[in-house]
């Protein structure tokens, strides 16, 4: 006898088909949530790399680009990185002239979406998001001769980035050897490097792209972060200097016995981090004297405070030609544990 299937069995077998096609599996995220770990690598190598690390588990993802990207990659040293709005830009700096560029890619599973090489970016050296769509990467622009005196390129400038075509749409003309930054309200406070000789602080309005000001600071203005009270917080050699972002006007200067080494705000923006004479310290935003309270009794090449954990992360980097570790301690200062990165550990990106 031939068995002849039901209507109803029909239908109900093609409505399980058509609700599997429309229940794929979403696409996996393995690095939507924990701390990435920004390797510089050596830069004659150009093998910079980024790493992902759980909050939980000492299980490192090493190369995460490549992984994602097995037909390309990083090539060169890493300077920096930042997300934007579900977009990831990683800064590469390439030993050979004219080979410097951004990666864009997905934030949550790093696949590569776009490039942007030179003439648009040359020695990139910090990003941040500038808004929904908008980034500022700071970048030296062509470097010189070092011996000459005329390695950095007066002025310096910082792409903007429409990360609606992955294009940059404008470069705003900076301050020689430009390279942090930090938005304050609808201005971004832009400063340079320790020995580019650059004495100016610059402002550009967020709104329109384009310069607003210049203030002549005394000496290097390096931009760190706005705290708790929305003061403006600048290293300038040994000081550390708070300024109103509005009057522009110095609220107070604290001056340590050298220069203070890896700045970082903490989470509720009340203290900053620093290294000074191999030990780490944390100095309230109400302190008016250094040198604040010892929290470790070492030093690191690159501090970091976990904004979820409040943990405090440092690099250690014993030479150019071998992976570094990242420590993990409490607040308290107890140590967590110690975990390989790879080559050059110098910063951290929390998500």
């Amino acid at each position: 006898m031939n068995y002849q299937p039901t209507k109803g069995i029909l239908l109900g077998l093609l409505a399980l088909t058509l609700w599997n096609c429309k229940t794929s599996d979403p696409e996996p995220t393995p690095y939507e949530s924990g701390v990435l770990i920004l390797n510089q690598g050596n830069f004659s190598q150009n093998n910079g790399t980024i790493s992902f690390l759980p909050r939980t588990g000492t299980a490192v993802a090493t190369s995460i680009f490549q992984t994602a990207n097995p037909s390309m990659s990083i090539s060169g040293s890493l300077q920096g990185y930042t997300d934007v709005n579900g977009k990831g830009l990683i800064l590469v700096d390439n030993s050979t002239a004219g080979q410097d560029k951004v990666e864009i890619v997905e934030s949550a599973t790093f696949k590569s979406r776009a490039t942007l090489k030179t003439p648009d970016i040359e020695n990139p050296r910090q990003v941040i998001s500038a808004g929904p769509n908008k980034a500022y990467i700071s970048c030296w622009d062509v470097s010189g001769d070092f011996n000459a005196g005329t390695f950095y390129k007066d002025p310096g400038y910082i792409a903007v980035v429409d990360l609606n075509t992955n294009a940059v749409v404008k470069k705003i003309p900076a301050v020689k050897g430009v390279e942090k930054m930090v938005v304050a309200g609808t201005e971004v406070f832009v400063g340079s490097g320790t020995y580019t000789g650059s004495k100016t602080l610059l402002i550009i309005d967020l709104n329109t792209d384009t310069e607003k000001q210049r203030i002549d600071f005394g000496s290097t203005p390096e931009p760190i972060a706005v705290d708790a009270t929305g003061k403006l917080w600048i290293q300038a050699g040994n000081d550390l200097v708070q300024i109103d972002p509005a009057s522009r006007i110095v609220a107070k200067r604290i001056t340590f016995a050298a220069a203070p080494g890896s700045v970082v705000i903490s989470t509720d923006k009340r203290a900053f981090y620093y290294t000074l004479s191999g030990k780490t310290y944390r100095l309230p935003i109400e302190a008016t004297a250094a040198p604040g309270s010892q929290i470790l009794a070492r030093s690191f090449s690159a501090l970091g405070i976990d904004p979820q954990t409040k943990r405090i992360y440092g690099s250690v980097i014993p030479s150019y030609a071998q992976a570094g570790y990242v420590l993990r301690y409490e607040e308290t200062g107890a140590l967590v544990d110690s975990v390989r990165a790879e080559i050059a550990p110098f910063g951290f990106y929390f998500r």
